[in-house]
């Protein structure tokens, strides 16, 4: 494309110079903000930090006990959503550019993925159920959380008709979705009652219920929040808005645990009811993406460079999506939700 490129983000264009994987040149290295999970009981502008509830960083056992049932009823379906031989279990991403970049990269499809992609990985390991696991993109460039939280909403058509169709699934076999999802043009920041993270959380509640509706034999959601943006050189979604997308996942996960709690009956007034019995699935973390620039996260020391991404400093570079797809591929391996059906022999407890 020469010298200059256009990017798709949140459904605005820009026009990148260089758009390899140079990255975005001098910017600030920390934003000064601590992971959710080294956080934990401190707080970030009054909020407790922390993934689950009470700056915890695990699923509460009540919760946990609800996902390991819904792993284990994992099991390959035709494509009329019934138990047999030969189905597929379908493991599907949603969300936007970054998250198509991450997951597969090199391809709108879901082949032909780069090999240093979460499905480039995935194909690559041995380890990985190459049998009766299916893992399809279905993320797409330049459409952020408005473009999901309908259930008419058109990428829902899309991913049917171009992402599951050629590869011979239905939406019936659609057991496991990774969304990570964020908002265009955020303006307001915590602890404003109107920021974008309150927001956030509603818009990911109402995806929820979506996806559901979309794929009646839903089991689990995983949630991840965005990656660092410290680097960013437009207003698409730089700190803090990066950062406290994590708040917004945080707060739908706690939101569905404390409704089921109280007989799925009290519903939180952003979230919506998010029953897993009705109208959702059993929500729970991802992998956490999020680290303070060049501020190692503690436990696995991750670091995000300006070499991570390209000249907007928000799209991750080849380096960023891989660094995002090894992550992927760990949690999905060890994941005491997920072994059972992603890995080759495999158990859940």
């Amino acid at each position: 494309m020469g010298a200059c490129c256009r990017l798709l983000l949140f459904g605005l264009a820009v026009a990148i110079a260089g758009c390899g994987n140079k990255g975005p040149g001098t910017g600030p290295t920390t934003a000064g903000r601590v992971p959710l999970p080294e956080l934990g009981i401190g707080t970030y502008r009054g909020f407790v930090g922390g993934l689950y509830p009470a700056g915890g960083n695990v699923e509460p056992t009540a919760h946990a006990t609800a996902g390991q049932s819904r792993a284990q009823a994992v099991v390959p379906l035709d494509t009329s959503g019934t138990p047999g031989t030969g189905g597929k279990v379908v493991l599907l991403s949603l969300g936007m550019s970054n998250t198509t970049q991450e997951f597969c990269s090199g391809s709108s499809t879901t082949t032909n993925c780069s090999s240093w992609s979460f499905m480039g990985q995935a194909a690559a390991d041995a380890s990985v159920n190459h049998t009766t696991l299916a893992i399809v993109n279905g993320a797409r460039g330049g459409q952020d959380a408005q473009a999901w939280d309908a259930t008419t909403d058109a990428n829902y058509d899309t991913v049917r008709l171009n992402r599951l169709g050629p590869l011979g699934l239905t939406e019936r076999q659609v057991q496991i979705v990774w969304v990570k999802q964020a908002d265009a043009g955020p303006q307001d920041s915590l602890p404003s009652a109107q920021s974008d993270a309150y927001q956030l959380e509603s818009r990911l509640g109402n995806i929820a219920r979506a996806l559901r509706s979309h794929y009646p034999n839903l089991k689990i959601i995983f949630f991840s929040s965005r990656i660092y943006a410290g680097y960013a050189t437009t207003t698409l979604n730089p700190e803090p808005f990066a950062y406290e997308s994590g708040f917004a996942v945080k707060w739908l996960i706690q939101a569905q645990i404390e409704q089921m709690s109280n007989s799925g009956t009290v519903t939180d007034p952003r979230a919506g009811d998010l029953n897993y019995n009705t109208g959702a699935a059993w929500l729970a973390w991802g992998p956490y993406l999020w680290a303070d620039g060049m501020t190692p996260r503690q436990g696995d020391g991750l670091v995000w460079q300006s070499a991570d991404f390209v000249q907007d400093g928000t799209h991750p570079s080849q380096s960023g999506q891989q660094k995002v797809g090894t992550m992927l591929l760990t949690f999905f391996k060890t994941s005491p939700f997920t072994k059972c059906w992603f890995v080759n022999g495999g158990t859940c407890p």
